[in-house]
């Protein structure tokens, strides 16, 4: 369960005084546009919740997006890395730029949920067909963030600056071999003509109770990598295995030596990491020993030279496993597919601080542990300052810390979360629009 920490000494006291007197309150015009938009914001979170696509796959989620963009009078691009949408706000007065992200892809996942509004779909993936669900929340980021657009937009004349408002699919990650994503985006060219002085994000969180916030400076997510494990033996009948050699008995060892990588070789007195195994697969029929297993699986880091050790000992563990039932073991981890460590800017984290107390209060603000998830809003951060926080979406009466999870059949979005997320998100960009870059 996530805890309530004091935030720190360091963040607190970096706070400029004109920000924090300027976020004392919820700007009025964050409550009246709340107020007008919270029955709206809802209707569009439950459509995209009906309706979930798979990463590079957000067709009709992008089509839905422009056109409420249009229908608010802007321009949006569309087609961006793959089905990204993007638009720029605009504002009368002279100001900064800033950007404000919202991811829109869903997982292969089957809902459990029982909600009258709950998906239906299915689709393929990995050559399986797969139920697929919003169970990490984009929905809510998705139509949190055209609400957000509409209450900028009903301002503009008098807004300061300009605001991009990116729409991004694929932050689960394009199915291999495709691009996708954050990654893609940018290649594309998405801060080339208009570069942010910061860039904001949130994401809807099971661990934090609904009307709360979460955030910290510096790091807050683990870098995140891919990798795949083929342990490739000798087909032989289930009766007579001294005839070949055994993948799936390689594999189960393999497996279990590869957990010792973290809990025996890496040093998490320095910072903490993850190796799991998320799928295995190999052989079709009861009787017949199969020729190959493959494994897939990721490995969440925050030190760059653990995450180099782990990627070393991964492929010796998984080598000279094999090598002792007779097997062989090709390993491939992914570098260049993986996020970095969502690390937060900690003097704009400091300075928007206090916009994010006023929409909840200063009580249900609190610094979280180092989170194992991965984000690819990690990768904007890596270009400019960035701000990234969470906020709960575990209704009242149920423990965060036993609540389904995000990437859960059974992930339960209280609604509140969406009326939290718009006040926070637009009271964090009209403070900064208004205040300046200082």
């Amino acid at each position: 369960m996530i805890r309530k920490t004091v935030l720190l000494t360091a963040l607190s006291c970096a706070l400029a005084p004109a920000a924090a007197l300027a976020a004392d309150a919820q700007r009025p015009e964050v409550e009246a546009a709340a107020a007008r938009l919270q029955h709206q914001v809802v209707e569009w979170r439950r459509d995209f919740h009906q309706h979930p696509e798979l990463s590079n796959r957000e067709a009709r989620t992008a089509a839905k997006v422009a056109e409420r963009l249009r229908a608010m009078g802007l321009q949006p691009k569309t087609g961006v890395a793959v089905h990204g949408v993007v638009a720029v706000i605009k504002g009368g007065l002279p100001g900064p730029k800033i950007a404000l992200r919202a991811d829109m892809d869903a997982l292969p996942v089957t809902e459990q949920t029982g909600l009258p509004f709950a998906s239906t779909a299915t689709a393929e993936y990995r050559g399986e067909k797969v139920g697929v669900m919003h169970a990490c929340g984009h929905d809510a980021h998705t139509a949190t963030l055209l609400g957000v657009a509409d209450a900028l937009m009903a301002m503009r004349d008098k807004l300061p600056g300009e605001v991009m408002l990116i729409f991004q699919p694929a932050e689960e990650g394009a199915p291999p071999p495709e691009q996708g994503g954050a990654e893609l985006m940018l290649k594309e060219g998405l801060f080339k003509d208009f570069k942010p002085e910061a860039v904001f994000g949130l994401h809807v969180f099971s661990s934090v109770q609904a009307g709360q916030i979460a955030v910290r400076g510096g790091p807050l997510m683990a870098a995140s990598d891919r990798f795949s494990i083929t342990v490739n033996g000798r087909q032989t009948h289930g009766s007579a295995p001294w005839n070949g050699i055994d993948p799936i008995v390689a594999a189960s060892d393999l497996i279990g030596t590869a957990q010792t990588i973290v809990s025996r070789r890496a040093n998490l007195s320095r910072q903490p990491a993850v190796l799991t195994f998320g799928a295995i697969k190999g052989g079709i029929r009861y009787n017949i020993i199969p020729d190959a297993v493959e494994m897939v699986g990721t490995i969440r880091t925050f030190d760059p030279d653990m995450r180099r050790q782990i990627f070393a000992d991964l492929r010796n563990v998984a080598e000279h496993t094999a090598a002792a039932h007779g097997a062989t073991a090709t390993t491939d981890i992914y570098e260049k597919d993986g996020n970095p460590a969502t690390v937060n800017d900690p003097a704009l984290t400091a300075r928007m601080l206090p916009s994010l107390q006023a929409v909840v209060g200063k009580d249900n603000v609190y610094e979280p542990p180092l989170q194992m998830g991965s984000e690819d809003f990690s990768l904007y951060a890596q270009q400019v300052p960035a701000m990234f926080f969470f906020v709960g979406s575990t209704g009242a009466g149920i423990d965060p810390a036993t609540a389904p999870s995000n990437h859960s059949p059974k992930f339960l979005l209280d609604e509140k979360a969406l009326d939290v997320g718009l006040r926070a998100l637009l009271q964090v960009s009209l403070d900064y629009l208004h205040g300046g870059a200082g």
